[in-house]
């Protein structure tokens, strides 16, 4: 089997991963109003700590281009959202317009914050490393599941089917075995610019949670069961990377 093969399968593998977070929501039933609005402090949790994961891990090779990352991401995402509420919208029946809107926020900038970790799955074959690419690819796979879960957490509520917000988990990280191949091949090309990618995702991850998540969260939910849910949130995916690390 060829290397490119081999960094194919393993990035498609962490694609796919994501969309197995959404299946714990299958055996819930009808969400009430409060637990939407736990269900969003829950998934802004979730997705603070991947942001920061991200800024962590871009500070390690270069941290003024990661925060030249974190600026950008916040001003593209704030942009393209203005940009998004002055354009009609399709008819959905699943969501109606404000919810479609968010929806079309969140699984965009998760998508862009799956173009860096693309990057570094290529990254990490470099140099015939197939044993250090594995791992790196087993440990974003591992660490997508938390992430599709709180996809599934901000859509479900809003009226998405179950198995659609698994499809759009599965393609907000579509780029990963997009990235990777290309990374792999072009290693000096791209590695000089991951840490700003990675401060980019960042940046659109965390005004995405403040702007579009943790507002849905305060709907006839008491503030201080919204800072526990985040907590857990937070807890929860720290002690996913302390088990998967």
């Amino acid at each position: 089997m060829s290397d490119i093969m081999i960094v194919l399968i393993y990035s498609g593998i962490t694609a796919l991963a994501t969309g197995l977070g959404v299946i714990p929501l299958y055996f819930t039933k009808k969400i009430s109003v409060s637990k939407m609005s736990l269900a969003s402090a829950l998934a802004s949790g979730l997705l603070l700590t991947a942001a920061f994961d991200l800024i962590n891990e871009g500070t390690n090779s270069n941290a003024v281009l990661t925060l030249l990352g974190v600026i950008t991401g916040v001003i593209l995402i704030s942009i393209s959202r203005k940009w998004l509420d002055k354009r009609k919208t399709p008819d959905v029946g699943d969501l109606a317009r404000a919810d479609l809107l968010k929806a079309i926020v969140i699984i965009g900038v998760m998508t862009i914050h799956s173009f860096a970790e693309g990057i570094a799955v290529g990254l990490s074959f470099g140099g015939d490393n197939l044993s250090f690419g594995s791992m790196i690819s087993i440990v974003i796979a591992l660490h997508n599941v938390p992430e599709g879960l709180a996809i599934g957490l901000v859509l479900i509520p809003k009226g998405v089917k179950i198995w659609k917000a698994g499809l759009w988990s599965v393609f907000s990280s579509l780029p990963q075995p997009l990235m990777a191949v290309p990374a792999f091949l072009l290693v000096l090309v791209f590695e000089p610019f991951l840490p700003f990618g990675l401060g980019l995702a960042a940046g659109a991850m965390i005004w995405m949670i403040g702007a579009e998540v943790l507002p849905d969260a305060c709907h006839k939910t008491a503030p201080g069961s919204i800072g526990i849910a985040l907590t857990i949130g937070v807890v929860f995916m720290m002690a996913f990377k302390l088990f998967i690390s």
